[in-house]
């Protein structure tokens, strides 16, 4: 008799949805329209629940920690392990599952940058990981079109309004759709007819992981390079028959060659960090598998070195792409750390797993008994100005990660000793803050009694 097993392909580590990426005051300049709702819950226009103190960070206050920072020319490839940070790391692993492997690196203003790995050349299926390959692609693809441009790129991702199609489905991650009209937001799947923004399929592929999305943005990055400047003036009809026609082989290809070169122009080799096949099956069944996927922690650290670098494609578009991972609304997994609550996060995770029902029955989402891959990768940056980055890729059989996941986020956050000269610092800046505010309120005060020519008593500061 043939064994059943049931394959069950998931790129998220939840039926909850991590609703999360790019600076509340954002709306404005992308025209995410869900930025607009949690705008207006913050404002308590909307009834909702309000951001964590770590999810709060505006556009501006939002930085590459290293460009520009002289530490970043010594920082071509990775920096070799530092013993302190790699002894201490070691000392957490020998209660972890053996399929543990993981990067760090700490990148704190002012102080030396130190490295620590364990198993990071241990190559596993990326999952939602991967998107960030798409991410990247995009915009490398943005830049071709506009080389010396930058506004002209954020106009497209703003203006460009996208229909799903056939590579939008199917996927049971939901995604946030808000009336404004209406000042109603609704979670629900994506379909075929949805149109959003450029921009607005991107947040839908990092923020909720959606693999719709994430097949509708690579689409995009592969109709860019096929027809450069011609895509500005693309037609339904030409898409259609372009994925008809085009050799299979070919277009293979062709999507690979996209999300592949800007990896590669990173240092990040083939065997470290590869993508081969669309998100959706609606996706698959038009641009075919190519290669397979893994990636590595090494690879997946060399991107964010790059990013914080300012190195991905330039420093103008490293930083949106920081933006875009910087978490707003819920975290899970490794980011649902406590500890981490007041610190910002930069984050994307992903998971894969596949149960055989015969062996298992009662085999459980995200605890496959044939594999199980949960990863993340997670910029950290705290309120005593510790910057780190981590990324975690794990294949714990039969057993839900999550849990684990988050609580070696808070040991990993308790290898970075408290800074606290510079929290005393920050705490007497917010109490200066605090009182100039009062002075000024007095102030105003007093002039208000002057001109209505009434008295006004006014406390002295205790």
């Amino acid at each position: 008799m043939q064994k059943s097993i049931i394959l069950l392909f998931l790129f998220l580590s939840t039926s909850v949805v991590e609703l999360a990426a790019y600076p509340i005051d954002g709306f404005f300049r992308t025209g995410i329209r869900r930025l607009l709702y949690l705008q207006k819950v913050e404002s308590g226009a909307i009834k909702g629940k309000k951001a964590i103190p770590g999810a709060q960070k505006t556009m501006d206050e939002i930085q590459l920690t290293l460009y520009g920072d002289e530490r970043s020319n010594r920082l071509h490839e990775l920096p070799p392990i530092d013993p302190e940070l790699q002894a201490n790391l070691e000392k957490i692993f020998p209660r972890l599952d053996a399929s543990y492997s993981l990067t760090l690196m700490e990148i704190t203003p002012g102080k030396p940058v130190r490295y620590a790995a364990h198993k990071e050349d241990r190559g596993y299926q990326p999952g939602s990981v991967g998107k960030l390959a798409v991410l990247t692609a995009i915009f490398c693809e943005l830049e071709n079109l506009y080389p010396n441009d930058f506004d002209k790129r954020v106009e497209l991702l703003k203006n460009k309004m996208i229909t799903g199609g056939e590579f939008a489905v199917y996927d049971h991650h939901t995604v946030p759709v808000y009336d404004a009209e209406k000042e109603r937001q609704v979670k629900r799947k994506v379909t075929q007819k949805d149109v959003f923004s450029l921009y607005e399929w991107i947040d839908h592929m990092v923020s909720v992981s959606n693999n719709g999305a994430a097949s509708v943005v690579w689409r995009e990055a592969i109709l860019m390079r096929a027809f450069n400047e011609k895509y500005l003036t693309l037609q339904p009809t030409e898409i259609d028959s372009f994925f008809k026609e085009s050799n299979r082989k070919e277009l293979a290809d062709l999507a690979v060659h996209v999300v592949h070169e800007p990896l590669r122009s990173l240092g990040i080799t083939d065997d470290e960090w590869r993508l081969g096949t669309m998100f959706t099956r609606g996706a698959s069944g038009i641009v075919p598998p190519k290669g397979g996927s893994v990636g590595t922690p090494k690879a997946l650290m060399k991107w964010m070195l790059a990013l914080e670098r300012g190195n991905i494609n330039d420093p103008q578009t490293s930083l949106e792409m920081k933006r875009l991972l910087y978490m707003t609304d819920r975290r899970i997994r490794y980011g649902g750390e406590k500890a981490l609550r007041k610190s910002g996060l930069y984050f994307k995770s992903g998971s894969l797993y596949k149960c055989n029902r015969e062996k298992d029955p009662n085999c459980k989402k995200y605890a496959g008994n044939v594999y199980n891959y949960m990863n993340s990768v997670a910029i950290v940056e705290r309120p005593d100005s510790t910057v780190y980055m981590v990324a975690l890729m794990t294949n714990v059989l039969e057993r839900n990660s999550a849990w684990d996941h988050r609580v070696l986020a808070g040991k990993v956050d308790d290898l970075f000793p408290q800074q606290e000269h510079v929290l005393a610092k920050l705490a007497k800046a917010a109490r200066l803050d605090s009182l100039a505010e009062v002075a000024a309120f007095r102030a105003d005060s007093l002039e208000l009694a002057k001109e209505e020519g009434g008295v006004v008593e006014v406390e002295t500061a205790q």
